[in-house]
């Protein structure tokens, strides 16, 4: 069995939650090639994947890593993403030609999924944003309305459109993350499914919390807060200077834990005055997830989801503009989970503040654990894996 995936390239989330997914399909039989871009091409190849790349398009970013939306669309500007766009479909096509795969999976992709139709390949679509949102600012506004109509009525129909219903990596409501960034039609629902999100590590599958910490060399009495950064290196670089300086001069009551987010160099680590490890990139994050009192990061999809299942409380900062991960912050924010802290917002004071405030509650501990309660038993790995190989086998009409 052969299997394709088109995943979105920016930045590990896309990538981070299809390596899970294929690994178990490879532990199957099946034969695996990826399509990415950017940031996911060395992590993909470094978990031992082939992949071929296509034509890619990013969002502009401001030195402060805010998403430059003006400046987005203005480059390449609409015809030359237009020719971009086309070329994507044209090399996805080649690729899956040579390929000759059983199911195409997409993450978040529409060439992908258009070249699959043109074949007359299965095909899959995974996406937890229905469509790009653009801020209500006055200066955005006509530029929102725009692509609100277009966009949605355009991609929209194509993500549900797909051999099987379109897959939701989110929890069933109420519990959904992405409410605010699942707007659709009231008829497209039909045609989707919430899957759960794909967590490839368990916390029952790990040692205890305290048997993890004399694992990993931390002190047991000491709250430990863990920070995993990710994202695109534009957006992340400036909140990880802030906090580096920041929770290098944190009370020597906490200790520190904090990922860069860079699967380039994994092993570089360095410590600072004792009570602080910087790390490039931390392969085995759910221990410190599962040894942790606090997550602190930015706010996309996967690591909200997994701390959830993890039952961590969250401080969160959002990338600026970022209106996926804005929505996701805001609703874990109003389910008494999270704290939102704006960058703009984030100095030492307000930093500690927040820190404090949640450790000291049981507020949102409480709060996290009720719904852990309901959601650990929600598999969405197991249930994509199972709708993947369905397609393949032909189990779904064309």
């Amino acid at each position: 069995m052969k299997i394709y995936f088109g995943v979105c390239g920016i930045g590990f989330g896309h990538a981070g939650r299809c390596v899970p997914i294929a690994n178990k399909l490879r532990e199957k039989g099946a034969e695996i090639l990826f399509s990415t871009y950017k940031d996911a091409v060395h992590y993909i190849k470094s978990e031992g994947y082939p992949v071929v790349e296509p034509p890619s398009m990013e969002a502009m970013v401001k030195p402060n890593g805010t998403i430059d939306f003006r400046q987005t669309v203005v480059k390449p500007g609409p015809f030359l993403a237009v020719f971009i766009f086309t070329r994507q479909v044209e090399a996805e096509i080649k690729f899956i030609r040579a390929f000759k795969p059983d199911v195409v999976v997409s993450d978040s992709r529409v060439s992908p999924l258009l070249a699959a139709r043109m074949l007359n390949v299965p095909n899959v679509c995974i996406v937890n944003q229905f469509q790009i949102i653009i801020p209500r600012k006055k200066r955005l506004l006509r530029l929102a309305k725009l692509v609100d109509t277009g966009e949605l009525a355009i991609i929209g129909k194509i993500w549900v459109s797909g051999t099987v219903p379109l897959l939701i990596p989110d929890f069933p409501p109420p519990y959904t993350i992405s409410v605010g960034n699942l707007r659709m039609p009231i008829a497209y629902y039909r045609r989707v499914k919430f899957v759960g999100p794909v967590l490839p590590v368990h916390p029952n599958e790990l040692p205890s919390k305290e048997e993890l910490r004399e694992k990993l060399g931390l002190d047991t009495d000491k709250p430990l807060i863990f920070a995993p950064i990710s994202g695109p290196l534009k957006e992340r670089a400036y909140i990880i200077n802030v906090l580096k300086k920041i929770f290098m001069n944190f009370p020597k009551d906490y200790q520190i834990v904090m990922s860069t987010g860079n699967p380039s160099n994994p092993i570089s680590i360095v410590k600072y005055r004792r009570h602080m490890t910087l790390y490039n990139w931390i392969p085995n994050r759910f221990e410190y997830l599962k040894a942790s009192d606090l997550v602190v990061s930015r706010a996309g999809h996967g690591t909200l989801t997994q701390s959830i299942y993890y039952g961590k409380p969250m401080i969160l900062i959002p990338t600026p503009s970022h209106t996926e991960q804005m929505n996701n912050a805001q609703r874990v924010e109003e389910m008494g989970i999270a704290k939102v802290i704006e960058q703009s917002d984030v100095n030492a004071k307000n930093l500690l503040e927040a820190v404090n405030m949640i450790l000291s509650s049981d507020f949102y501990k409480r709060n996290i654990e009720q719904i852990r309660e309901k959601i650990m038993k929600i598999n969405g790995l197991e249930t994509i894996v199972n709708t993947i190989l369905n397609a393949a086998e032909g189990k779904y009409p064309l």
